[in-house]
C-alpha cells in the first residue's frame, strides 16, 4: 500500500509539471520552471531524496518511477525551450516577412527647384518669339569671357569680373582660364559660329568674388540674351524686354529704362519694373522708389560685332542678361538668395 502511495506521488507531480511545462511561454518562465521541478529544491528533486526513507522493498519500484517521471520531465524541458529558442529566432524574420501581394508604399517624389523652374519658364516665353536656346562651358577662356566682349586686358571693367581662376598659365604669365563670371562669352561663341540672324538665350551657372547679401551670392545662374540681324534698333530690344516682364510678372506690369554701362553694349540700359508691393507708391522691397531692377542690356557694341567678322554698318543687334535667382526672388517674394542653396527641404517643397 505504501509503494502504490508513493508512485501515485510520483505521478501526480508528473502531470502537475508537464502542465505547467506547457504554460511556459517564455525561456524565462520556462527557467522557473526547471528549478520548481528539477533544481537542487524542486519537487522530482525531493521525491528521490525521500527513496532513503521506504521500506527496502518498495525503494526498487519507487526509484525506477521516479526516474521515469524526472527523465520525461527533462525531456520535455528540452524539447520546450528549443521551441521557445525557435520562435525568439523567427520573430524578426516574421516582423521583417514582406507579403508580396500588398501593394507597394508610394516612393516620396521629389519636385524641380525654384531655380530651375524659373531658367525653364525665361526659356519658354523666348523660345516662343523665336530665340533659341543654348548652352556653354562654365570654365571658360578668358579671350571669350574678356577681350572678345570688349574688356581689354588691364580694363578697369574687369575689376567687376574679379573671379576664381583655373591654375593655368600661358607663356607670358597670364592665366587665361577661369570660371565664367557671365554667361556673355557665348555671346561671341556663337556669332563665330553663326552667320546673321542670330537670336539665342543662354542659361548657366556664373561664378563671382562677390559680397554676398540678400540679393547676391558667390554663384548664380544667369540668362544671356542676344540677337543680331539688319535693321535690328533699340526699339526691338524695349519691345522684347516689355513682352518678356509682363509673361513672367503679370500682364499690369510697367517697365523702365535708365542708362547704364556696360563694356560689351552701347548704349547700355538697366531695366526695372514698377514695384508689384507698392505698386510704384515706394516701399522697403522697392528702397522707396517705386521700381525695382531685374536685368541689363543693351545694343551690342561695334567692337564685339568686328571681333567675330560681323560688319557694323550692316548688322546690329542687342543683347541682354538677368540673375535668375534676382527674378524667383521677386516672382516668388522670397526675402533671401541663401535660401536657393541651403537644401532646406521646408523651403524647396513649396515649389
Amino acid at each position: 500500500m505504501a509503494e502504490s502511495s508513493t508512485t501515485d506521488a510520483v505521478e501526480e507531480v508528473q502531470i502537475k509539471a508537464q502542465g505547467e511545462l506547457r504554460s511556459a511561454d517564455t525561456l524565462e518562465a520556462l527557467e522557473q520552471w526547471r528549478v520548481a521541478y528539477l533544481g537542487r529544491g524542486g519537487e522530482m528533486t525531493r521525491v528521490l531524496r525521500g527513496l532513503g526513507s521506504l521500506p527496502p522493498e518498495d525503494r526498487r519500484a519507487v526509484g525506477a518511477a521516479a526516474n521515469r517521471a524526472k527523465t520525461a520531465l527533462e525531456d520535455g524541458l528540452a524539447a520546450r525551450r528549443g521551441e521557445l529558442e525557435g520562435a525568439a529566432t523567427s520573430a524578426p524574420i516574421d516582423e521583417d516577412r514582406i507579403d508580396v501581394t500588398l501593394p507597394g508604399r508610394p516612393a516620396p517624389r521629389g519636385g524641380l527647384h525654384p531655380t530651375t523652374l524659373v531658367v525653364r519658364e525665361i526659356c519658354e516665353i523666348f523660345a516662343s518669339i523665336g530665340f533659341d536656346v543654348v548652352e556653354g562651358p562654365e570654365v571658360e577662356w578668358g579671350k571669350y569671357n574678356f577681350e572678345m566682349l570688349n574688356i581689354p586686358k588691364d580694363h578697369p571693367a574687369r575689376d567687376m569680373h574679379d573671379t576664381f581662376w583655373v591654375d593655368y598659365a600661358d607663356e607670358n604669365g597670364d592665366r587665361p582660364i577661369l570660371l565664367r563670371t557671365h554667361t556673355s562669352p557665348m555671346q561671341a561663341r556663337v556669332m563665330e559660329a553663326t552667320r546673321p540672324p542670330v537670336r539665342v538665350v543662354v542659361p548657366g551657372k556664373v561664378y563671382r568674388y562677390e559680397a554676398t547679401d540678400a540679393t547676391h551670392e558667390w554663384q548664380l545662374t544667369q540668362v544671356e540674351g542676344l540677337a543680331v540681324d539688319r535693321g535690328i534698333t533699340f526699339a526691338d530690344l524695349k519691345g522684347t524686354l516689355y513682352e518678356f516682364a509682363r509673361r513672367i510678372f503679370g500682364e499690369e506690369r510697367q517697365v523702365r529704362f535708365r542708362c547704364d554701362y556696360f563694356p560689351f553694349v552701347e548704349p547700355g540700359v538697366e531695366m526695372s519694373i514698377d514695384c508689384f508691393q507698392c505698386g510704384g507708391g515706394g516701399c522697403r522691397i522697392c528702397s522707396d522708389t517705386g521700381w525695382i531692377e531685374i536685368m541689363g542690356a543693351g545694343m551690342v557694341h561695334p567692337r564685339v560685332l568686328e571681333g567675330v567678322d560681323y560688319d557694323p554698318s550692316v548688322y546690329t543687334g542687342f543683347a541682354f542678361g538677368m540673375g535668375v535667382e534676382r527674378i524667383a526672388l521677386l516672382k516668388y517674394g522670397i526675402d533671401h538668395i541663401r535660401l536657393f542653396y541651403s537644401n532646406d527641404l521646408r523651403f524647396l517643397r513649396q515649389f
